[in-house]
């Protein structure tokens, strides 16, 4: 598991429109709340997508641009967006590759079987790529507001 002070993982992997973005691209520019969620249209899942949307102008005058990701594919991303006014990016991880590299990716006992799947988290990174803040295990209600506070702390 990662921990505030490491560099983060960098990636590179499309959104909803199936463009590649690179993590790398918002160093020296914005700060980055990165949420890992399981899978797109999930009440919880909606719930955390739709309240950093909703709060998307306050992060931006913050210097901080938002990025949700799952293992859904792109087309799964576009019809969740269009279908709950999602503003934030979503990006597909359809590999894992970000998923492992960030701890997300974790075994769970389900009914006797072992099976993985992402656990909720949050990583804001800082402008120079640092992980300022990880969060395994997050709580959906009330989270963007609780990572609004933490970006303004980093500010200043």
């Amino acid at each position: 598991m990662l921990k505030a002070g490491q560099a983060a993982p960098m990636f590179v992997l499309p959104d909803a429109d199936m463009e590649l973005i690179d993590l790398a691209s918002f160093r020296g520019k914005n700060n980055v709340i990165l949420f890992f969620y399981p899978r797109d249209d999930a009440p919880c899942c909606t719930l955390q997508a739709t309240d950093f949307s909703d709060h998307e102008d306050e992060f931006a005058r913050h210097d901080c641009s938002i990025i949700g990701i799952s293992r859904d594919d792109c087309i799964s991303h576009a019809e969740f967006r269009d279908k709950h006014g999602i503003s934030v990016s979503l990006l597909s991880d359809a590999e894992g590759t970000a998923c492992k590299q960030y701890g997300v990716w974790q075994a769970k006992e389900v009914n006797g079987a072992r099976k993985f799947a992402i656990v909720r988290s949050t990583f804001v990174i800082d402008k120079q790529g640092v992980l300022r803040l990880v969060l395994y295990g997050v709580t959906a209600k009330g989270h963007a507001l609780e990572m609004l506070r933490a970006v303004k702390e980093i500010n200043s």
